[in-house]
């Protein structure tokens, strides 16, 4: 399976903000959409993913300075991408290595959506139930 196939499912809609956004209005624009993690964006090339994980430890960091501050300022460096015709094994690996929960999805450097930890696991979840039916099926019909 391929990480278009999430994709196709879950649609290829993204929230972005630009890196010199306030890190407040990314947090409300989280909150107002209830996701996990917008995509850092200007003039349409992705420069990274800002999550609720980057905020936290920058709250940690800053304290109440942390409002005024913009997205750029607390974005982490190394942005780790993937394309819609790699697997979901090489996105769970992807993930694991470098310990993040979102991937954009790149093709020809246009953002085509994003994969999160949780559309890995909701997928993965789906094929086994599937594999668990077909088993259970051809066991009963052999007996």
């Amino acid at each position: 399976m391929s990480v278009e196939t999430i994709l196709q499912q879950k649609g290829h809609e993204v929230l972005t903000i630009s890196p010199v956004a306030s890190v407040k209005s990314a947090a409300e624009m989280m909150k107002k959409y209830g996701v996990a993690a917008l995509v850092v964006t200007s003039c349409d090339i992705v420069i990274g993913v800002l999550s609720e994980r980057e905020i936290t430890r920058s709250f940690a960091r800053h304290g109440e300075l942390l409002s005024t501050m913009k997205v750029k300022d607390i974005l982490e460096r190394g942005l780790v991408t993937i394309s819609p015709e790699d697997s979901l094994k090489r996105a769970m690996e992807l993930m694991s290595r470098n310990r993040v929960r979102h991937l954009p999805v790149l093709r020809d450097g246009k953002l085509m959506g994003i994969v999160s930890i949780g559309d890995l696991v909701k997928s993965r979840l789906d094929e086994l139930q599937l594999e668990t039916g077909v088993l259970r099926d051809i066991y009963i019909s052999a007996h």
